[in-house]
């Protein structure tokens, strides 16, 4: 398998760059499309809700994820059977708060209510090679937008310790394009979500009306960097663009849209992940559109549209 990408920038260098440069911005803060411009540095908390230091609310190895992740899930189930401690999963480190805040958000109480302690950027390489000593298969940031720079200093401080695994940038989708050109030849896997296709549903939930353009630009240069999703000879992803995308009831995730725009501008060899879970949480009894699940005909319905529009590499699980 190539090495993680992360690798030859701490060689050469360019990886203190890149971390000094992120770290200008949080002076004045632009990581995300709301550039509210909070000078994070000097105690300033921006939209997000978050300081200088990071927050994490937990980590541990996630069997849960897309199969190319967690190893394909037949390790898993053998294990379950036999009742014996898996290995590999994909070593998720959930990060408190978040630069979207949807109003219906699955993790409310991690993203809304800043659940999760502050850690030093030395701790939270401790928690990347612990994942790593326990077999994961990747190190999985979880909500990582708003502390970028935080973050790729952890890297840095990782791969110093031995850090080998590829490194997952597992975000919500609203992302300012700049910062991730910064990523580039840092982070090997890229699995944002595509929310919205449309500007009401993305201004009523999630305050960001312009959500679907940012989310586009950012998706483009994700797919520029890293490409489709490759795996290795045991179906282990190591680099390339994951897609998530779920079904909201009532169409209100402008599926038609997003999944349009994969397969006319990004590649028709996405790997997606059609997501049906949606369940109302946080706040969405507040919206009676919100406050049901989507139904299994509407979930059909989207996986269908994929494959007339030629997207035939969906998740399976």
């Amino acid at each position: 398998m190539a090495k993680p990408v992360y690798l030859e920038l701490l060689v050469t260098g360019e990886l203190d760059k890149r971390i000094d440069r992120l770290y200008q911005i949080l002076e004045s803060c632009e990581l995300c499309p709301r550039r509210c411009r909070k000078n994070r540095l000097s105690g300033e908390r921006g939209h997000c809700r978050a300081g200088a230091q990071l927050m994490v609310s937990s980590y541990h190895p996630h069997f849960g994820e897309e199969a190319p992740l967690v190893g394909g899930g037949k390790g898993l189930v053998i294990a379950d059977a036999f009742g014996l401690t898996p290995t590999g999963g994909s070593g998720t480190i959930f990060l408190t708060n978040c630069n979207l805040l949807c109003v219906y958000c699955q993790n409310y109480d991690i993203s809304h209510l800043g659940e999760g302690r502050e850690v030093s950027v030395d701790e939270v390489a401790a928690m990347m090679l612990t994942l790593q000593n326990r077999g994961c298969h990747n190190i999985n940031l979880v909500t990582p937008t708003h502390y970028a720079p935080q973050l790729v200093k952890t890297i840095k401080l990782a791969a110093r310790g031995g850090l080998h695994l590829p490194v997952v940038w597992n975000c919500g989708g609203y992302e300012n394009a700049e910062v991730i050109k910064l990523l580039d030849g840092i982070i090997d896997i890229y699995m944002p979500d595509i929310k919205y296709g449309d500007t009401a549903p993305a201004k009523r939930y999630s305050n960001a009306p312009d959500y679907f353009d940012r989310c586009r630009e950012a998706v483009r240069e994700m797919h520029r960097q890293v490409g489709d999703l490759r795996l290795d000879q045991r179906g282990i992803a190591y680099r390339g663009l994951l897609i998530r995308h779920l079904v909201l009831p009532g169409g209100l995730a402008g599926t038609k849209k997003v999944l349009k725009f994969i397969a006319d501008e990004i590649s028709k060899s996405s790997y997606i992940n059609i997501m049906g879970q949606y369940r109302p949480a946080g706040e969405a009894y507040n919206y009676p559109e919100l406050n049901k699940c989507p139904s299994r005909q509407e979930l059909i319905e989207a996986i269908n549209m994929a494959k007339k529009l030629g997207l035939t590499r969906l998740d399976k699980e």
